[in-house]
């Protein structure tokens, strides 16, 4: 099957962009905001977030891993490679590629709920729209309806087998 490219490396570099833009404009007055990104493909975007926030933000930045078994049935282990402690009081964004039925972002929340934190927000590159939970992404990058059968995938480093982009099969 062939992928089909929906956005290319400009594109998507300004979608982050944009993302960026609005979470700071929705937290300028923070100290220190965490970004969380569940791994591996939305901890590259959190990483991508860190750096376009660290160029148009004064604040201070914490970056960190969630790791969890993404297709397993019900998602126990959902790890963080920080300590709680570090989390209380803050702000804390959670970032994934693709937003399809919201299981995985759901689990990846279990451990902020262990902590006193002032707000948990949520940024995705490309929302699918195929909610099972009452969950939303705050930040979208963009939005596409799919059928369940396509495949969304980000690429959000380059390599010879594949390019930086947001493709569609």
């Amino acid at each position: 099957m062939t992928a089909n490219l929906i956005l290319d490396r400009k594109q998507t570099m300004q979608k982050i962009r944009r993302i960026a833009y609005e979470i700071y404009e929705n937290n300028f007055q923070e100290e220190e905001i965490v970004l969380a990104g569940i791994y591996d493909k939305g901890y590259l975007f959190a990483r991508l977030l860190h750096h376009e926030l660290s160029s148009i933000s004064p604040l201070q930045f914490c970056l960190l891993k969630i790791t969890l078994y993404k297709f397993h049935k019900v998602k126990r282990n959902v790890s963080l490679y920080c300590t709680i402690a570090k989390l209380q009081n803050k702000c804390v964004f959670v970032a994934d590629d693709v937003l399809n039925t919201v299981r995985t972002l759901v689990h990846s929340l279990k451990p902020f709920l262990e902590v006193e934190i002032k707000k948990i927000q949520t940024a995705v590159i490309v929302d699918r729209g195929h909610h099972l939970f009452p969950v939303a992404a705050d930040y979208v990058g963009y939005t596409l309806s799919t059928t369940i059968q396509e495949h969304i995938e980000v690429v959000l480093e380059e390599s010879e087998s594949n390019r930086f982009g947001v493709y569609l099969s």
